[in-house]
């Protein structure tokens, strides 16, 4: 599966800080328990990832027949 793949897998997402200063996003869903923790500046070069690729998304449905092309 790829990042441009449609998928019927349901997950939840977790999004907090630790005890330990870190960032830890949480992933779980059907037999999938997947903590991830990140320095506080690698959340915010995630956080900023996601946000462009939010644009990104929004921008393509926009306009549906002009697609990005990779």
């Amino acid at each position: 599966m790829g990042i441009d793949s449609e998928s019927d897998v349901a997950a939840n997402l977790q999004i907090g800080p630790t005890s330990l200063g870190m960032v830890r996003l949480y992933v779980s869903g059907d037999g999938i328990d997947l903590p991830l923790d990140f320095d506080p500046d690698e959340a915010s070069e995630i956080a900023d990832e996601l946000k462009a690729a939010a644009e990104r998304a929004r921008r393509m449905s926009a306009n549906p027949k002009k697609r990005e092309r990779r």
